[in-house]
């Protein structure tokens, strides 16, 4: 495996420090099944560091080369239609993975500004359009981004929260709906969101937790891990450290269920020969659903979301 920004097969690697604190080297705590993800054979791992506990990926593709791993079928970037096309909210909606609104963090219906970032193919985008508010995407897809503003019809800006467009505007909530993990340098992200936020905005985050029992049945098959996707791999604690280190009041946290996730994470583990009694017994969409609500129970569900607020100086 070679490393250090050496291009193979049209992919360079890097082996970064931690994506928090910028201490060097970490404890491994999981590697890339063998073949790798790309024709290289390169087994991107996740270290843990010794000096705050963030996990992040290393090695991992350069900023230019990680486009590689996002193909024109990449499911978060089809185009879908939004759920929810009614003024109440289905069942599913309401169980879904958005379950701060409940706790009163994003209210359905609204007046001021939303930026979605990472707004992959625009449901969520659609769905509080609807609601009342202004909204407005940024995805690192430039295909993605047109497809959203001529299908949709609604605005979206290709790259990231560094874009000259967002510069003079200022945004009453933003969200990060399993895109912060995704990230070169997440801290410095939310840095931008601090600014591009009003004052008394509210930022909200929904990512992966590693500290989550569905890593610990399925290590490098947890379908939450996707490497080399996924850049850094938070847990509740790391997670609240980095938003606020970049500003934020964190008014909350909380556990999020997948059993969708579950059952793909079975699905991946039999493929790689993991645990194959507890593969047989996850991929069953019953056995999911109590497992995943065993995990919230025990404060170890496989997703966190997050809420936190910008506060007056």
């Amino acid at each position: 495996m070679r490393s250090g920004g050496e291009s193979v097969d049209g992919v360079a690697w890097e082996e970064p420090g931690c994506l928090l604190c910028g201490a060097r080297g970490g404890e491994t705590v999981a590697v890339a099944p063998e073949g790798g993800p790309d024709a290289s054979g390169a087994r991107p791992a996740v270290l843990r560091c010794r000096a705050c506990g963030l996990c992040y990926t290393s090695p991992r593709p350069t900023p230019d080369t990680i486009g590689c791993f996002y193909p024109d079928d990449y499911g978060p970037h089809q185009v879908r239609p939004a759920a929810g096309r009614s003024r109440r909210p289905s069942g599913r909606a309401r169980r879904g993975s958005f379950r701060g609104r409940a706790r009163g963090d994003v209210p359905w219906r609204g007046e001021g500004r939303l930026l979605d970032f990472g707004c992959g193919g625009g449901a969520f985008l659609e769905r509080m359009h609807r609601r009342g508010w202004r909204v407005m995407g940024v995805d690192a897809s430039e295909a993605v981004v047109r497809r959203i503003e001529t299908e949709r019809g609604l605005t979206a800006l290709a790259g990231d929260l560094s874009a000259p467009a967002l510069g003079a505007m200022q945004f009453d909530v933003i969200t990060m709906r399993q895109s912060l993990e995704h990230v070169h340098r997440p801290l410095e992200t939310l840095g931008r969101a601090f600014r591009l936020l009003a004052s008394g905005g509210r930022l909200m985050v929904w990512a992966p937790s590693i500290e989550g029992l569905p890593f610990a049945w399925f290590g490098p098959a947890w379908y939450g891990l996707d490497l080399p996707r996924h850049l850094v791999h938070f847990t509740p604690s790391t997670l609240r450290r980095m938003v606020g280190e970049a500003g934020f009041e964190v008014d909350r946290l909380w556990m999020v269920s997948h059993p969708s996730w579950l059952r793909r994470s079975a699905a991946l583990a039999r493929r790689q020969g993991i645990a194959p009694r507890r593969a047989w017994w996850l991929a069953r969409r019953r056995v999911a659903r109590l497992a995943a609500w065993y995990a919230a129970l025990r404060g170890r569900s496989d997703c966190i979301g997050l809420s936190a607020t910008k506060r007056d100086d």
